[in-house]
This record gives C-alpha cells, structure tokens and sequence, in this order.
C-alpha cells in the first residue's frame, strides 16, 4: 500500500475518531480507522448485561445546551431525558447534588433561600485562598465543605485539599432553588440501547481494525494514509522523549446483584474520606429496563503510571509547561493533526468532542 490507499488514518474510535471518519466518508473521502481496543468507542463504550446497558469506563451522560450537537447525535440513535440528580452519601446521611435549597434544607434546616444564604455566610471564612481548602470554606463555609467536598476531592487527587491549589475549585455553584438538575442544561439524556450503536452508526461503511496498536507500526501505518488524526496521548506519540505529562486514572469495580433495584439512583457519591471509592452506579437507572437484577460499579481514584488507562489529565503548572514542548514538537509533524482529551490533554465533556470533530472535518 502507499499513502493513496487512504486520505486519513483515524487513531481512536471513540467519539471524536468516529465522527470524524463519517464526516470524511460522506465527504467522499477514505478513511480507517485503527484503536488498540477490542472494542469500538473508547471509553463510552457500553455492552449489555443481565438486560442492561452497562457503562464500562464510567457514567457517560450526555448533555448540552448546543441544539446543533443534540440533533446531531439523536439522528444516530433515540436518546431519553435522563437528568442527572446524583446523591451524596456522607457517613450514611443523604444530601441531594448539586448544592441546592435541598441540601441545605437537609444540612440546616433552612427554608428560604435568605435564611440558606445567611448560613452559608455564617459559616464562610473569608482568608487568602492560598490552597483549595481555604477557597472552598470562603466561598460555601465549614459545613458544605466538611461533608460534602473535603473526603471526596482528597479521594479524587489523592492529595489532601490543603495541598491542593485553590484553581481546581474556580467556584462552586449554589443554587437557591429547589432543583437537583446536577449540569442544568437544555438537553440531557442516554442513549436507548445504549452508546455503542451510535458508533456502528457512526463508522459503518468505514474500514476498521481493532486490536492494533498504531504506535507499534507507525511507519507501516504512516505509508498508507495522506494525514494522520490521532486521538491518543500526545507524549506517548513522541516516546515521551520530555518525560510522561499526569494523569489521574481509574478503577471500575462491576458486579450484578440480585436485586431489582440496589440505590434506587444512577449516582451515589461517597464523600467522607474513609469509603475508599468515590461513588457507586446503578447502571439500569440511567436506561430504565425492568429486570429481577440490576449491575452496580464502584469507582475508585487510582495513581496512574505509564500502561493504565488515563483519565483525567492534571493540568498544573509543571504539566502545562511540559505540555507545550510536546506541542512545539508535534508542529514539525504537519501531516498530523492531535485531538481530543488525550492528543490535546485537555478534558472534554463528550459535546465538546463531538462539535470540534465536526468543525475539524468542515474545515478538512
């Protein structure tokens, strides 16, 4: 083969990859698409157990106030009005997310929201918000940030929130009425069926390969195709020659249960800092199905190292700086183009990725 065989090679068929490649074949244009997974999808990949749609990599909830995007993702596949309302679980009490007149009912017992702004100010502590500790108790106070914030965000980073910079927490919002609309935006929902067959929808009529690695046969890889979309990492690209950037990663905990319904909510967050997970999903309650069992998952933050899957890049300081040496060199790679969170190491709701694969593609 030469580099006429294909216009693109897609690395990464998840949503960004995917939708690129059905842009270019309705452009006209060949494309194939390789990922290392068994699967396509990436981490929205979803596969039927016991009835049910199961989320593998972690709820994905698809929501948007881009009316362009909605439509765009509801021609692949009928999406429901899943709004997401998750619980926190603080030492067995139940508070209702995000922080809204519900949460503060249940911490104080307010009924208005005067009487919630007056506690909220009460116990606010105004200092120079030098850490992520300081910030949060000046902008919520000592309650919300004890039980609701402190044991889940330690959890997630795996730092205690005095060593952690105030930026992670740029605010926090406090709704004064009484929604549990956790991401308040216009469109929301699941996919029925779940996400895997927008991605048959998406690359049908593609060519694809899985269970490839196209950093193991980069030149071979590189012949074939005229430009290259890689949605991988960008420092494992370049053979991490400045060093690896951060990430934080993951640890997924399935199990089916012989229960109808385990939590009777899609999302539970435990915030105290002794539960070592930092929330259970029912996956069923996302895309209700009636069944005698249900599939629940523990999430637990995990350090990442070079080999696990990463998931939340850590943009500090000295990744930053990193990053963008990583960036000067990936310019002398013209006919490559790196995108999405792990290629641009940047976290994308899955809206975003899908709207900057459709302007990469009407640009290309």
């Amino acid at each position: 083969m030469d580099k006429s065989s294909y216009d693109y090679l897609i690395v990464g068929s998840g949503f960004f990859g995917a939708v690129f490649a059905f842009e270019m074949k309705k452009a006209g244009k060949k494309c194939l698409v390789i990922d290392k997974h068994s699967h396509i999808g990436g981490n929205s990949y979803t596969q039927k157990t016991a009835g049910i749609q199961v989320h593998k990599y972690g709820a994905h909830i698809f929501h948007t106030s881009n009316k362009k995007v909605w439509d765009y993702m509801n021609s692949f596949a009928p999406f429901n009005r899943f709004t997401n309302s998750p619980i926190a679980n603080y030492k067995g009490k139940f508070y209702n997310l995000p922080f809204n007149m519900n949460t503060f009912y249940q911490l104080w017992g307010t009924k208005t929201p005067k009487e919630a702004k007056a506690k909220i100010y009460a116990n606010a502590v105004k200092a120079r918000s030098s850490n992520l500790e300081q910030h949060a108790i000046s902008l919520v106070g000592k309650d919300i940030y004890q039980k609701l914030i402190k044991g889940y965000t330690e959890k997630q980073w795996g730092k205690p929130c005095k060593e952690l910079p105030a930026s992670i927490i740029k605010r926090i919002p406090l709704r004064f009425t009484f929604n549990n609309d956790y991401f308040g935006e216009l469109y929301q929902g699941i996919p029925i069926g779940g996400y895997t067959q927008i991605f048959e929808n998406l690359l049908r009529g593609t060519d694809v390969l899985l269970k490839t690695d196209y950093l193991e046969h980069k030149n071979k890889f590189n012949s074939i195709a005229k430009k290259i979309i890689y949605t991988g990492a960008i420092d494992e690209f370049f053979d991490y020659q400045f060093g690896n950037l951060e990430y934080r990663g993951l640890k997924f905990e399935t199990e089916t249960l012989n229960t109808e319904n385990f939590q009777g909510n899609a999302v539970v967050n435990y915030t105290d800092r002794e539960t070592p997970y930092t929330r259970i999903i029912e996956h069923k309650h996302f895309d209700w199905v009636n069944t005698p069992k249900t599939v629940i998952t523990r999430e637990y933050p995990q350090n990442w190292k070079i080999g696990n899957v990463p998931y939340y890049p850590i943009n500090d300081e000295k990744n930053t700086a990193l990053l963008e040496r990583y960036k000067t060199l990936a310019q002398k790679s013209p006919n490559v183009i790196f995108c999405g969170r792990l290629g641009e190491y940047k976290y994308y709701d899955m809206d975003d990725t899908v709207e900057l694969a459709l302007k990469l593609a009407a640009k290309e």
